[in-house]
């Protein structure tokens, strides 16, 4: 392709005046923060219950995270069309603009229209796909989860004064917009950022690096990629997940040994290992060990990645979890160097889509690093941390990082099943907020329209006009928040409303799967869906409010109080309170 790069532009995504405004200043400042935190697993064809290949991700931001999912239609393209690269906000609005045939795109009073910050070559014909901060799926059953990682090199966008035009959001929209197997997409990634230069969502080395999980009907790929040196280029690898294993990143690479002679399980930049032993990376005494060699290890905190590599395939393979010789123990020296987990392990059951959304919504419950318990999951044994302290006296250190997380703007599984037709075989089962509050339902890859209950509302709406629009988002996130009251108590009916309803989702895709346009059925069940998770709330809050558990019994009200764990009681010193009145 030739080169076609503009000069610098701005980012051109400013808020409306007002109330929102306020929203703005608020994202500004916590900026720093931004850097995606996500988790993200591969599940083989072999390893699953159904045949199917699955992929997931978290978007794991901060509190202005554009949570909308849309849809992206196919085009054609005359010759000589350009594709625009724009700039990567991820916060509300990612983008504003007309071009890309995405109505929530389209400007609105007060928004300025995104810029381009560049181009490339547009080919013939661009395909469907549904997209959040990053592509999801696209009509031939291509699908992709993002993780964020370290890296030893970073670079800058022109927006930022840097040369390397193009982002991971980018890439991976244009690779659903292209590919029609994972292996193509990888591939595709791969050589535009090296012709190109790729940059993370952050010069520091904790946005510099980035991994998708890109699978498709037949095999999945664990795509890892970095700048280059001079931070026009990118170095990339992609390594083929066995059919019968699982594979994990959140947040740190995980491709150990690479040998690109092997073209049927590897694909990456082919002077890799040169450009390593010239900058003084490796040396050829050394494995080709990609993490080690161009990772910058755990961010964060000694565990941030590790644990939730341990947490989820623990509850893939727990018996190779509990052996005395373990693969994959919990505790570790350094993840990087060590290298003490593989690449994949094999599953030791098949798994069901439920069973992956059951590794999404983890926190390490009934293990020694469960967060609902002690007194940092309070009375209400909560295992959501929040980030900050306040007064004076803050103390160093840090929480367990769970795989379900309170501060996700969306979270899904992807779905590729060969033996039916693209457009109902591949489904994103999207949960808008965090996993642990959400509700997972399914989304055909050949539907020509995203649910508005997904693609509207963010946490910029007010709650009244998000409940006006149904919105998907503020119903998890309400049902979460509420569920915070008595979280223990709560949890119970949190979970069989899950079963309930995630048993439906399956039951409607089943029913697709002879259906030549899944459209109208599958916006019905979601609207119907998110009005049952508005529904819950109401009743979570009617029925768990002030220390009480309020209910109706055959037409006679009751209230009965809840009342405090004992052991935390006694943690807390409630025996060293008041005493009791002296006997007369």
């Amino acid at each position: 392709h030739g080169s076609l790069r503009l000069g610098d532009a701005p980012r051109g995504t400013t808020m409306p005046t007002g109330r929102l405004l306020a929203a703005a200043l608020l994202c500004v400042a916590t900026l720093p923060l931004l850097t995606s935190a996500c988790t993200t697993l591969i599940v083989g064809k072999n390893a699953s219950e159904d045949g199917s290949v699955m992929a997931t991700h978290s978007n794991d931001g901060e509190g202005g995270t554009d949570p909308r999912l849309v849809r992206v239609p196919a085009r054609d393209w005359p010759e000589g069309a350009v594709r625009p690269i724009y700039p990567n906000p991820e916060d509300y609005p990612r983008m504003v603009t007309a071009d890309r045939g995405v109505p929530q795109y389209y400007p609105a009073e007060g928004q300025n229209v995104s810029e381009p910050v560049g181009y490339i070559p547009q080919v013939a014909h661009t395909h469907a796909y549904f997209e959040e901060t990053y592509g999801v799926i696209n009509e031939h059953q291509v699908g992709i989860g993002e993780s964020t990682c370290s890296a030893v090199y970073s670079a800058d966008g022109p927006q930022d004064g840097g040369k390397a035009l193009l982002s991971i959001d980018e890439l991976s929209r244009i690779a659903l917009e292209r590919a029609t197997t994972a292996r193509e997409a990888c591939q595709i990634m791969g050589d535009l950022a090296e012709e190109y230069g790729f940059h993370g969502q952050s010069d520091s080395f904790e946005g510099g690096g980035e991994s998708l999980m890109v699978i498709d009907p037949d095999e999945g790929f664990v795509f890892h990629i970095l700048a280059d040196a001079t931070g026009t280029s990118a170095i990339w690898v992609a390594a083929r997940v066995p059919d019968d294993s699982m594979a994990v990143v959140a947040n740190m690479y995980t491709v150990r040994e690479v040998d690109l002679d092997d073209s049927v399980n590897f694909l990456g930049t082919q002077n890799m290992w040169e450009l390593a032993e010239q900058d003084g990376l490796w040396n050829s005494t050394q494995p080709k060990d990609f993490t080690k060699t161009f990772s910058d290890g755990e961010y964060a905190h000694q565990y941030y990645s590790g644990r939730r590599m341990w947490g989820a395939w623990r509850l893939a393979s727990p018996a190779a979890a509990a052996a005395d010789d373990t693969p994959i123990p919990p505790e570790y020296g350094n993840l990087k160097d060590d290298a003490p987990y593989p690449f994949t392990l094999p599953v030791e059951k098949l798994l069901a889509v439920e069973d992956v959304a059951e590794i999404m919504r983890s926190w390490y419950a009934g293990t020694p690093y469960d967060l609902t318990a002690g007194l940092a999951g309070g009375f209400m044994a909560s295992p959501d941390r929040y980030s900050g302290c306040t007064g004076n006296n803050c103390p160093s250190g840090n929480w367990e990082r769970a795989i379900g997380l309170y501060r996700t703007s969306d979270s899904y599984i992807v779905q590729a099943r060969g033996w039916l037709p693209d457009a109902v075989g591949g489904t994103v089962w999207f949960g808008p907020h965090a996993a642990h509050g959400t509700l997972y339902v399914p989304l055909a890859c050949g539907m020509t329209a995203a649910p508005a209950e997904y693609s509207e509302a963010w946490q910029g709406t007010s709650v009244q006009e998000a409940r006006l629009e149904n919105s998907g988002f503020w119903a998890s996130r309400a049902v979460l928040n509420i569920a915070q009251i008595q979280f223990a108590t709560i949890l119970p009916v949190l979970q069989a409303a899950q079963r309930t309803w995630e048993a439906k989702g399956r039951a409607l895709q089943a029913s697709l799967d002879a259906d030549a346009d899944p459209t109208a059925a599958s916006l019905a069940f979601a609207t119907e869906a998110v009005g049952a998770w508005w529904d819950l709330a109401d009743d979570l809050l009617f029925g768990y409010n002030d220390g009480y558990y309020n209910r109706w019994t055959d037409g006679v009200f009751q209230s009965s109080s809840i009342g405090y764990p004992g052991e935390w009681m006694a943690q807390v010193g409630f025996e060293s309170g008041p005493p009791p009145t002296a006997a007369p």
